[in-house]
């Protein structure tokens, strides 16, 4: 009886992860789940896993391939999005710009309105890798995220950089989404 309780208290959460193919969706969710760097080939789907976030919070990690046809399907899996973990190549200039075409596409979604956006400034170990307020400006970060918590974290998902800051914000802000889900749930029901 009192596990089954125990049970239903745990709070999930759904975690969506974009960005272009190679930026390091990936292998930043492998060193989040394992701390380990794993060789990855690029993901054709997605990747799904399951991350404890202590104090009966689960997060669902949900990894989408960034290649042009699968960019096509990202909208699929909005719906049901608590948080977006926005992914970017910091040293991949070439491809700044095809990067913050596809978040500002999925920012104006009205499926992910007011859902929290932390954008992870990948690949900071290389050279002339953008730095997290290079990214702020590029990305427009004010103006698409006014209406909801954002935050962008510099990291390296080889060497582990940012990364538990990041899972800590992604934490926070999805803990913070889905308490004023239940009370706009609850509202609603009155």
């Amino acid at each position: 009886m009192g596990l089954q309780n125990a049970k239903a208290s745990v709070k999930r959460a759904n975690i969506l992860m974009l960005g272009l193919d190679s930026a390091g969706k990936s292998t930043l969710l492998y060193k989040f789940r394992y701390k380990d760097v794993f060789l990855t080939t690029p993901t054709i789907g997605f990747n799904v896993d399951m991350i404890d976030a202590g104090k009966d919070f689960t997060l669902t990690f949900w990894d989408v391939g960034g290649q042009k046809k699968m960019r096509e399907l990202w909208s699929n899996f909005l719906e049901e999005a608590d948080g977006l973990l926005y992914v970017v190549d910091s040293s991949d200039k070439r491809r700044l710009e095809e990067s913050r075409r596809e978040f500002e596409l999925i920012l104006k979604s009205d499926s992910i309105k007011n859902v929290p956006v932390v954008v992870l400034a990948n690949k900071q170990d290389l050279p002339g890798a953008l730095n997290a307020e290079e990214i702020t400006r590029r990305f427009k970060m004010k103006k698409y995220c006014s209406d909801r918590n954002w935050y962008v974290q510099p990291c390296c998902a080889i060497t582990g950089q940012g990364l538990a800051e990041a899972f800590q914000r992604v934490v926070t802000f999805a803990r913070q989404y889905s308490k004023s889900k239940e009370t706009f749930t609850t509202l609603k029901e009155l």
